[in-house]
């Protein structure tokens, strides 16, 4: 008889990956055990996303998504296949990454999560007195009634029978659930000492010649001579709120509409970030948001609000810091709805084990930082009965303190431990720590990436000689002498979200980190009360719009300075050079790639043949500067791109400081044509946070740099960070790596706990005295690191 361990189907207890070559991978060859948990290491840039995102797990999305319909396959995103060349043992990937989650001004913690669809149910059941079902507690459902008549055939005969129809939402009228509203101020809009003729309207974009300007003056409903302010009532009225109206103005037909709806329609219907800089500066000082006073921002309606479980409304309850939700849960005593109500107390049980208690459901997503977005997902797969799934992770340990990242850590092992493939991407020593196995790549970045350094165990990882391995200990030790500060800005009060009546010094002229358990105020302070200021910078994560023709070349203006290079060395004009003006290739209109739409199947994009994917005419490309033609210089990594303009015919000083920059902020592996779409949230700041270092003085408020950075990049970031200071510029940033932590000149340190535990400053003084006292618990991480 065979032996059970001799089945056919254990033999795949491996993913094997043989051949991958997509991004910057050489023919990169490896297996992976399933069932355990796998943790990617490798200096930022050296092929790890490449490997775990754009090979294993898009490979397996790709196949899963074949198995639907060609119909079904029309709605989906469409991939091609990844460069590698077998690829077998993979198993249903599901990606946890930290793209931020839509921040559609709808979109809470509770919709995201479903928690809230499961306490709209308990509501429409438990709730007294009993309003309607689960809709009537909805703030993204309106109450809809109407009436008529319709025709019923019946036989020969045709009979018109009267009908209504009636659905009640929870949708608060003045707000339409958005919890805010919207107010213009007018004196953005018009200068009301002088008169239409002389250019009182102050949109930017709208000058006095016009069309839109000389609509409203020569419309007849507005005396256009006269200044605003000597308006009549009929006067002013016609001009700010006029219903829209057909007219005839210089012999051509035109809307008439009131200043404040056409301005509403112009900019507010319009994506903020995609604005150019004056535009939104407008938009920012002309739109003021208020909280709604019919429904005081909870988004729900009157009738909503009167039904009540144990005393509380639905918005009460999704107002609840989740910790206190789970505890008012665990004291409902509810048999006939008991299968909900445990669902519901495993989902909030779920955000306290994960460590965002300090959360409330009605918290707008797009509020979250990259981290708790990423945790915020995992709920969804903690209470899951799959097993044999891959998990993949990116740097899960993001924005977490110390503290909890040993939580952390321990949800990781429960999900291997439900018999689970865990792929984890991470830099942080802790995390590495928990692995069964661990793969390095390296050993640089970029280029000099893409190659198996490593892979073994945590403890051969520490005795092998790779750059991993040999900063796996890495410790800065705090400082025996800290700058002192030139003076120091105050905050006064601070009481946004969870802080507590908060007065506090920031110094001025040295570093400073604001550091505390995830949740405990750290971004209410510094993004709350200090960003806003004059002279500060602040310089977080969010993404860069752009579309794939925007690079780092473009966008840190490196490529002004090489276009007037390139056209002075030719004799022939800037413009030649642009891939996006007169220089692009006329078959893929500078794209590099030519996208083909299939319909319902899927869609593909393939490198234009007529200039190979170099975005450029042919003719351009006979242009050279030092050797180099356009789409050479473009794909030169930055490290290149600097050592090239620093000297010689192909000398552009204002270029070289630019790629000085770029490699100071350790971005020396990305190419400058690298489309934008392809950073990563550590690598955007990074980007920015090299825009900034051209402008002279001020604050700069970083929002944690070292995110994505791998142990032996902290050192560079640390001295950036002191030349920074060096310059006479104020640092201050938001960070849990310890390494930041003992290397500042000051500490402020938030706390004890999250959400309502939290927002009182615990300690504010130098990392040596908050080694000394170990009165918080930073305290006793930070002196457990420096030994």
């Amino acid at each position: 008889m065979q032996h059970a361990t001799d089945h056919a189907a254990d033999r795949h207890d491996r993913i094997r990956v043989r051949g991958a070559r997509e991004n910057n991978l050489r023919d990169l060859d490896v297996d992976l055990p399933k069932r355990r948990l796998t943790v990617f290491t490798g200096v930022s840039g050296s092929g790890k996303s490449s490997l775990v995102f754009a090979t294993i797990a898009a490979e397996s999305q790709r196949m899963i998504n074949e198995t639907y319909s060609a119909f079904l396959q029309g709605f989906m995103p469409s991939t091609a296949r990844p460069d590698v060349d077998v690829l077998d043992g993979l198993t249903t990937a599901i990606v946890v990454d930290q793209e931020r989650i839509g921040a559609d001004p709808r979109s809470t913690v509770g919709t995201v999560t479903d928690a809230n669809a499961m306490l709209r149910l308990l509501f429409s059941r438990l709730g007294t007195p009993h309003i309607g079902g689960p809709n009537a507690f909805s703030f993204n459902l309106a109450t809809v009634t109407a009436g008529g008549a319709i025709t019923v055939q019946k036989g020969k005969d045709a009979k018109a029978e009267k009908v209504s129809f009636s659905r009640l939402g929870g949708m608060c009228a003045d707000c339409e659930g958005r919890g805010t509203v919207t107010d213009i101020d007018l004196t953005q809009l018009l200068d009301t000492d002088r008169s239409l003729a002389d250019g009182a309207i102050t949109v930017p974009g709208w000058g006095t010649d016009g069309w839109m300007v000389r609509m409203y003056a020569e419309s007849g409903f507005v005396d256009k001579d006269k200044p605003v302010r000597d308006l009549t009532e009929q006067e002013r009225a016609d001009l700010l709120y006029r219903e829209p109206t057909k007219l005839k103005i210089a012999g051509i037909n035109m809307t008439y509409e009131g200043l404040v709806p056409r301005v509403r329609r112009s900019f507010l219907q319009k994506d903020r970030e995609a604005m150019q800089p004056h535009v939104r500066a407008f938009v920012d000082r002309a739109v003021t948001f208020t909280t709604c006073s019919a429904c005081d921002g909870t988004r729900l309606n009157d009738t909503a609000r009167s039904s009540l479980v144990d005393g509380r409304s639905i918005a009460d309850v999704c107002a609840m810091q989740v910790s206190d939700l789970a505890a008012w849960l665990h004291g409902l005593d509810a048999p006939s709805v008991g299968p909900l109500l445990d669902g519901l107390r495993d989902a909030v049980d779920s955000f306290v084990e994960i460590g965002l208690g300090y959360l409330s459901l009605d918290r707008p997503t797009g509020t979250l930082s990259g981290g708790e977005g990423q945790r915020v997902k995992m709920v969804k797969h903690l209470g899951s009965s799959l097993s044999d799934v891959t998990y993949v992770f990116d740097e899960p340990s993001t924005g977490l303190h110390p503290h909890d990242v040993q939580r952390m850590n321990a949800l990781l092992l429960r999900l291997r431990d439900k018999g689970n493939t865990v792929l984890v991407v991470e830099h942080k020593p802790e995390v590495i720590a928990v692995a069964d196995h661990v793969v390095d790549l390296g050993p640089g970045a970029g280029v000099e990436g893409g190659t198996l350094c490593f892979e073994g165990t945590v403890a051969e990882l520490r005795a092998s000689d790779t750059v991993t391995g040999r900063h796996l200990d890495d410790r800065v030790s705090v400082k025996d002498e800290v700058r002192p500060p030139t003076g120091a800005i105050e905050v006064r009060g601070a009481d946004r979200h969870n802080l507590r009546d908060v007065d506090v010094d920031v110094p001025t002229g040295v570093l400073t980190v604001v550091t505390g358990v995830a949740g405990s105020g750290k971004s209410s302070l510094v993004h709350g009360y200090l960003a806003g200021r004059d002279d500060v910078v602040a310089i977080d994560q969010s993404g860069i719009r752009g579309s794939r023709r925007s690079n780092p070349a473009t966008y840190t203006g490196l490529l002004e300075p090489v276009r007037k290079a390139f056209a002075k060395a030719n004799g022939v004009k800037p413009a030649l050079f642009s891939a996006n003006s007169e220089g692009a290739c006329p078959a893929c209109n500078g794209a590099g790639v030519l996208y083909v739409d299939l319909g319902m199947m899927a869609g593909v994009s393939t490198p234009c043949a007529e200039c190979e994917g170099k975005r450029f005419d042919q003719s351009v490309l006979a242009y050279r500067l030092g050797g180099k033609d356009i789409s050479e210089v473009l794909a030169m990594s930055v490290a290149e791109a600097e050592r090239f303009f620093a000297a010689g015919e192909s000398r552009v000083p204002a270029a070289h400081a630019v790629t000085t920059r770029l490699v100071d902020v350790g971005l020396g592996y990305l190419t400058i044509g690298q489309p934008l779409t392809t950073l990563s949230g550590g690598e955007r700041q990074r980007l920015k946070l090299a825009t900034h270092l051209g402008t002279p003085g001020g604050v700069i408020v970083l929002d944690e740099p070292t995110a994505g950075l791998h142990l032996a990049d902290v050192a560079q970031l640390l001295g950036l960070l002191d030349r920074l200071v060096d310059d006479g510029r104020t640092v201050v940033v938001v960070e849990h790596h310890q390494a930041v932590m003992a290397h500042a000149d000051w500490i402020i340190d938030l706390g004890p706990g999250a959400g309502h535990d939290g927002g009182q400053v615990v300690f504010a003084g130098t990392p040596a005295d908050l080694v000394a006292a170990r009165s918080t618990l930073t305290g006793e991480h930070l002196a457990a690191y420096v030994g």
